[in-house]
């Protein structure tokens, strides 16, 4: 994800939930720069938790492999907590953000995302899942480079 891509990911979630993000909560799945690998550098995630952060929200995040890596580098940060599954993350959030293509993110329950999620919106930072699907769920679907 080029530096552009992670700025309008940043720009739809303002869009849809107001550039003040305070008392927000956002979920996160994945923190590492890409799957299989625990690998932070220039990971687009270190970008869009400070902006989520520097607007207010608080972020719970998860990843499979980078959790440890993502606890060094961000260090104690306030309003930035981790999960113990991408489920978890979800619980009472106000949106999802996905940002590693984890195989295990590739196919949700869209069904359970929207039970768990306070509201029922998904940022998708790698477009992987068909928009027409995810809003069958009643999920708002917001992509990156889709309309």
């Amino acid at each position: 994800m080029n530096e552009a891509q992670k700025l309008r990911l940043i720009e739809k979630v303002a869009t849809r939930l107001g550039t003040e993000l305070t008392g927000k909560k956002i979920a996160l799945w994945g923190l590492a720069f890409k799957p299989n690998t625990d690998d932070m550098r220039e990971a687009p995630s270190q970008a869009i938790v400070s902006s989520l952060l520097a607007r207010g929200a608080a972020v719970i995040a998860y990843d499979p492999v980078a959790m440890d890596e993502a606890k060094r580098v961000f260090g104690p940060t306030p309003r930035l907590s981790y999960a113990l599954s991408p489920l978890d993350a979800l619980t009472g959030a106000d949106a999802l953000i996905v940002i590693t293509e984890w195989k295990e993110f590739r196919s949700p329950d869209f069904g359970e995302l929207k039970r768990r999620l306070r509201q029922p919106l998904l940022f998708d930072g790698r477009n992987l899942y068909d928009p027409a699907l995810a809003r069958s769920a009643g999920l708002e679907y917001f992509g990156i480079g889709r309309p």
